[in-house]
């Protein structure tokens, strides 16, 4: 296997894949997270996604294991562990395809194609979580502050989610930390999204979705 596109983009970008057999050998350092479907990993250069694919792959072997006789249990946890995925990648043709492996897994997962609304709200969960820009900048491609959605499943169909810039998500360990001025502070008295939205469901993410791609929102 090639883990390279082009010499180019090596010698321009540093742009080297990591091979699947380390990718696994290193996923299996921390197992247990893993396997763990509302853990929450992010890659800050995700390329096309082949640690994500691999953690989507465990995580939805769990999914199927708890709640494979519950189709309703089933489709809505396999969207939270698609919702649990970050990522961040200079390379436009990179994050297209790494946004397009996921949902192909997820949908392959649940046999949904792209007129069921839970592969249109996997495809807006993507759209806000895989994103197209510089990590060590904390900037999208259009230079804004990359911020994050923070998803969690409440049951009954309902999803809550919360914005986060990036940049101070990185901070917060440097707050909490044992001999910090802030220690003694609760990480809510610190750190507040800078948007909280009502709760969704499925249906209602994938309109959300339909609209900003409509409205040609940059992603």
């Amino acid at each position: 296997m090639n883990y390279t596109k082009s010499k180019q983009r090596v010698a321009d970008h540093g742009e080297v894949f990591t091979p699947a057999w380390m990718v696994v050998a290193m996923l299996d350092l921390v197992k247990g997270e893993t396997e763990r479907i509302d853990s929450r990993f992010l890659e800050p250069a995700c390329g096309s996604g082949n640690f994500l694919v691999q953690i989507l792959q465990r995580k939805l072997a769990v999914v199927e294991l708890k709640y494979g006789k519950s189709d309703f249990e089933r489709r809505h946890y396999a969207l939270l562990a698609l919702m649990c995925l970050y990522g961040i990648e200079l390379l436009p043709d990179n994050i297209a395809e790494c946004r397009a492996n996921l949902l192909e897994i997820f949908a392959e997962y649940l046999g949904v194609d792209a007129t069921d609304d839970f592969y249109l709200a996997a495809s807006y969960v993507l759209s806000q979580n895989l994103i197209h820009g510089d990590a060590l900048k904390m900037r999208t491609h259009y230079d804004r502050p990359i911020t994050f959605a923070e998803w969690g499943y409440l049951g009954k169909g309902k999803f809550q989610r919360r914005d986060f810039h990036l940049d101070v998500l990185a901070t917060s360990s440097l707050f909490s930390a044992q001999d910090s001025l802030f220690a003694h502070l609760g990480k809510q008295e610190i750190f507040q999204p800078i948007k909280t939205w009502p709760t969704m469901t499925v249906s209602a993410l994938a309109a959300t979705g339909i609209a900003d791609e409509n409205k040609g929102a940059p992603v």
